[in-house]
């Protein structure tokens, strides 16, 4: 039992962990901003400019069936500025990367001395 929580603790001290936990955070708080600025801002300007429709109460009912369409638009709303913004960030990144000044062949053909050192004892265990 000693050895799991060993092995646990070490993953969770990993920084990737730390900043996946961070980026679910953020994400979380982001989605609320981007639900808000569609259900208080952008759908009612919509609703504004098509005649002041309200989408929150779309529905189409039959019975004590109902089905809220308008809801559901916001949704799609929310999810494509979601997309888009996610989107973006993801091409800035790889932005990033292609500035990231890359190894030329002469570089890359530098060994490292603990690299010849690891090699020559590979070859003396052959023998």
């Amino acid at each position: 039992m000693k050895k799991f929580f060993g092995e646990f603790r070490e993953f969770i001290s990993r920084g990737n962990v730390f900043d996946f936990a961070i980026g679910v955070v953020v994400g979380g708080a982001f989605t609320a901003i981007i639900t808000s600025l569609v259900t208080n801002i952008i759908t009612p300007f919509i609703g504004l400019i098509l005649g002041g429709i309200d989408f929150s109460t779309l529905v189409i009912g039959s019975g004590e069936a109902t089905i809220k369409y308008g809801l559901f638009l916001e949704s799609i709303v929310n999810f494509i500025i979601i997309s888009f913004v996610i989107f973006l960030a993801v091409k800035m990144m790889n932005k990033l990367r292609s500035l990231k000044p890359q190894k030329t062949e002469a570089e890359e053909s530098i060994v490292t001395t603990e690299e010849l050192l690891t090699e020559i004892r590979d070859l003396l265990a052959k023998k």
